[in-house]
């Protein structure tokens, strides 16, 4: 099965806190799109289950964040792979949007 989804289109901005559209879910992954106003965050947490999730930005800027208060730059391109149960969060520095991958899913 191929399948095609704008993003771009389905899931828009709010300035109340930042939004999320299941691009796609089944038994071996599931993919969110998450639209972030500048000065939004995802807090840092984590999953007490085992395996990976990848976060993409696909347009703006902000910061990966870990545990301890660690963070990391993060413009269009960038990648973030993590076990699933390590800390990870997001700080949108400008209008930003990524897309998280879950493998297997939650």
């Amino acid at each position: 099965m191929l399948k095609k989804v704008a993003v771009f289109k389905e899931n828009q901005f709010e300035d109340q806190s930042f939004k999320t559209f299941l691009v796609h879910d089944s038994a071996y992954m599931k993919v969110l799109n998450f639209n972030f106003k500048a000065g939004q965050e995802l807090p840092v947490h984590s999953h007490d289950i085992e395996g990976q999730l990848t976060i993409v930005v696909l347009e703006g800027s902000g910061q990966f964040l870990g545990e301890a208060g660690t963070a990391m730059d993060a413009g269009p391109g960038d990648v973030l792979i993590s076990d699933i149960c390590e800390p990870h969060g997001i700080r949108a520095q400008s209008d930003m949007r990524v897309l998280v991958t879950i493998a297997p899913p939650i």
